[in-house]
């Protein structure tokens, strides 16, 4: 599966934290507490989780997890347990147990204390219970449980079902969560509910990372830590430090960790929605040093801010380093205040002015070259480099003109733009990824706080002004969150449409069709099959990536996909296409990664009445098919098994979609097809995070899945060279890298992608880059074939699949 999209501001905070505001008129200092609204739970469950304790950088000595009652009365624990289990469990992961008695007040916490690390300087609150468990500080799974035998479950699925859990939060990457993992979790902060112990069964949703405040069922705790000291409302000269000194000239705050007093600022956002609500103060009395941000993120958690902008504020709070995502992720960190209170001197007053960003604004350098180590302790240099002008302007207002559209509105809204409409633009508007080593840095996210979800094109205009504070997320890097938000002028991008081939011409499309199966709405079989009888002219053969299982999601054992194929020739037919016949291999339940229930694989569609197909028995999940000679003088080849895998059993395509290989004929000819569906790149350090340049972790395994696809080919190919041999589908990975190379050592393929022009080379748009990640590549004996990247899905608020389709005509 190729790199997800999610929303940059989704599940990113949950824990909710008392913050004193004020009300009544402008420039009183009457400071009331308030919490959040939400529905409370009928009783207990999991209500924090930390497992950073001890780690570098933590305040606090061990892991620990919380529980929390919504009930009116106590709730007794006798013979209960809380129970862990790794993030990315085996077949032969066991989960951890904790025993755990006594009650939960009404209303209140318990307190269990895991294993103890060897830093920090703040011991937990007398714990209501004590295990040894060593928990991870970014991913894994905790389990409410109602006895004290380890639980066997190793799926979400299988979790969901077992009667004796009462309560489950899966974190991190977590593969055991309800519905989505919580996000936020690393050495410093913790993934907690809000102060109503909301519980809608989606971790992600219910929790996110703040400050770690464990507190036991005396009530005592908390705080985690030193408390944040309160001003009197009598004290209203700012504090020593302005925002300016806490930002400091490096991506870390001199001050994090320290306690900050009545910080002076004028609030200019508020982001009064979700689980990471806050507001964002600026000095009105910026400093000359360009390194330094005049702007910052007050942190409230799920509780609704009471300012409103143009209020002029004093904050006292905490500096902590926030890392969206986890410190694992790789991403940068965010300078926030938590824990804050605050007091409004006044209200209505002027605005900073926001900073512009046009073509001339950010350097053309992306990223300082720290030679894979990270960048978080350089000098920031916002003249050198677009991530330092960024995070220099960290908080700040800013704001953008008429900007061309480079990444299509998602489904929360949120839009890429191109500060830079000279940088490598692509016929049809967008921005084309060239190379490692350009990184186009004129891209912006453009959110919204205003609640307004515009739905551009590639290519379309964000028209007039778009203003608001610079923000930071692992999904997109730094985003302008507006305020005001431009409107969308329609730039006329239409779906393309592939010219058919002609009858003694050969066309092989592939197409990702993400993850199909029968639970999908019939509307998303109709548009994929359009795309393959209107866009793609009903090629002789396609290979499908991400065709699921008759029951999708679902993890029960099932793996075949008879029905969800039989839809969908059935939808091809209904929109005017052949009776297409398809051949695949069932994989193994559980072996080939994708969504989790899900089996994932491969498929061949093909249209009997053009092409034969040569089917040899014997192949299944785990038997490698094997060319082998024939005929009488030997040189006629075949395949062993058709349809076959590659050497399905090699670690290269361990938790991987397996090559299907199929023996094809058209007019008395032999063609050979194989199609991929490389690992995904999840798990690659971001181009926007700390380290750079990033490093590539699942680039090792597609070196390897590579390097087998290549040398059955050349294999293949040193029976017969005149072997015609078609690979294709999505490599996840672009034309200029090292497994796409791999491939075609030794010229025995061709990559398609690179007879294109550079600015056509793309079939996916990610971060508001237009990248390759699906090929077509041909062996020699194939000779002047007729390539076309289908543009349909991949610039399009409204598509049927994230990928572009392709197609090849072999004459």
């Amino acid at each position: 599966m190729s790199p997800s999209i999610p929303p940059a501001l989704r599940g990113r905070r949950a824990k909710a934290i008392a913050v004193a505001l004020p009300v009544g008129l402008a420039g009183s200092l009457i400071v009331l507490p308030f919490t959040a609204q939400a529905t409370p739970s009928p009783d207990a469950v999991i209500s924090e989780v930390f497992g950073g304790g001890g780690n570098s950088g933590a305040t606090l000595t061990n892991d620990f997890i919380e529980l929390g009652n919504a009930g009116d009365g106590p709730f007794d624990l006798t013979g209960w347990s809380v129970q862990y289990l790794s993030g990315s469990p085996t077949s032969t992961s066991k989960w951890q147990v904790t025993e755990i008695n006594g009650a939960i007040p009404a209303g209140g916490s318990y307190l269990i204390e895991e294993a103890k690390g060897s830093g920090g300087d703040t011991a937990l609150p007398a714990p209501d219970a004590a295990g040894t468990i060593a928990m991870s500080a970014s991913s894994g799974t905790i389990a409410l449980v109602r006895s004290t035998t380890p639980l066997t479950c190793l799926t979400a699925a299988d979790c969901a079902a077992d009667t004796n859990v009462k309560d489950l939060v899966g974190f991190g990457t977590a593969a055991v969560r309800e519905t989505s993992p919580a996000t936020g979790a690393d050495n410093t902060h913790s993934v907690a509910r809000d102060a109503a112990l909301t519980d809608t069964d989606n971790n992600s949703a219910d929790f996110s990372g703040a400050t770690p405040t464990p507190r036991n069922s005396t009530g005592a705790g908390g705080g985690g830590g030193e408390p944040s000291p309160t001003p009197s409302p009598t004290n209203t000269t700012p504090g020593e430090l302005r925002i300016h000194d806490i930002q400091g000239t490096t991506r870390i705050s001199p001050q994090a960790g320290k306690t900050v007093t009545n910080v002076p600022g004028v609030v200019t956002a508020v982001r009064g929605t979700g689980s990471s609500r806050g507001f964002w103060i600026q000095d009105t009395a910026p400093d000359d040093n360009p390194a330094t941000s005049e702007g910052v993120f007050v942190f409230t958690g799920s509780s609704t801010p009471q300012v409103k902008a143009g209020d002029s504020v004093l904050v006292t709070a905490k500096v902590t380093e926030y890392y969206p995502g986890g410190q694992s992720s790789g991403s940068q960190s965010v300078t926030e205040l938590t824990g804050a209170t605050t007091v409004v001197l006044s209200s209505g007053n002027p605005l900073p002015a926001a900073e512009l960003i046009d073509a001339k604004t950010l350097p053309e350098t992306y990223a300082p070259d720290a030679k894979g180590l990270s960048i978080e302790s350089l000098p920031l240099k916002p003249g050198n480099y677009a991530l330092d002008w960024f995070e220099s302007r960290e908080g700040m207002l800013v704001q953008v003109g008429d900007s061309r559209v480079v990444g299509a509105s998602n489904a929360y809204g949120e839009t890429w733009v191109t500060t830079k409409p000279k940088q490598n633009p692509t016929p049809r508007g967008g921005t084309v990824y060239p190379s490692y080593a350009e990184v186009n840095s004129g891209r912006l996210l453009i959110g919204s706080l205003t609640g307004d979800k515009p739905a551009a094109n590639v290519g379309d205009t964000l028209a007039g002004t778009t203003t608001g504070p610079l923000d930071y997320a692992n999904y997109g890097g730094y985003g302008l969150q507006a305020t005001t938000l431009g409107t969308v002028k329609s730039g006329g991008l239409k779906p393309e449409v592939a010219t058919k081939g002609k009858t003694d011409e050969l066309s092989v499309a592939t197409y990702n069709v993400e993850n199909l199966d029968p639970t999908d709405p019939q509307a998303k079989f109709d548009r994929l099959a359009e795309g393959i009888v209107k866009n793609l002219a009903t090629p002789d053969i396609v290979s499908l990536e991400e065709i699921q299982d008759n029951n999708g999601a679902k993890d029960d054992g099932t793996v075949a996909a008879d029905k969800t194929l039989a839809q969908f020739v059935a939808a091809i037919q209904a929109a005017g296409g052949p009776a297409y016949d398809w051949r695949s291999v069932d994989p193994t339940d559980k072996a080939d990664g994708g969504e989790p229930g899900g089996n994932i694989r491969n498929v061949f569609l093909f249209n009997p009445k053009r092409v034969g197909f040569v089917d040899r028995p014997g192949g299944d999940a785990t038997t490698a098919t094997k060319v082998v000679t024939t005929g009488k003088n030997g040189k006629d080849i075949t395949l062993s098994v058709s349809p076959g895998r590659i050497n399905p059993t090699s670690d290269a395509w361990k938790s991987s979609r397996k090559p299907l290989v199929g023996e094809f004929t058209f007019r008395g000819e032999q063609v050979f097809v194989i199609g991929n569906h490389f690992n995904s790149k999840g798990g690659d350090q971001p181009t926007h995070g700390a380290f750079q340049p990033p490093k590539l972790g699942s680039e090792t395994q597609r070196l390897t899945q590579a390097k087998e696809v290549h040398d059955f080919v050349a294999g293949l190919l040193a029976k017969d060279k005149k072997a015609k041999v078609v690979v294709l589908g999505d490599l996840n990975d672009y034309q200029f890298s090292k497994p796409v190379t791999t491939l075609t050592q030794g010229k025995i393929l061709t990559d398609l992608m690179d007879a294109l022009p550079k600015n056509e080379r793309y079939s996916y748009v990610y971060d508001g880059n237009s990248q390759t990640l699906d090929h077509i590549l041909v062996s020699p004996a194939i000779k002047k074939p007729a390539y076309d990247v289908v543009h349909i899905n991949a610039e399009f608020a409204d598509q049927a699949s994230d990928h572009d389709p392709q197609v090849v005509r072999i004459k």
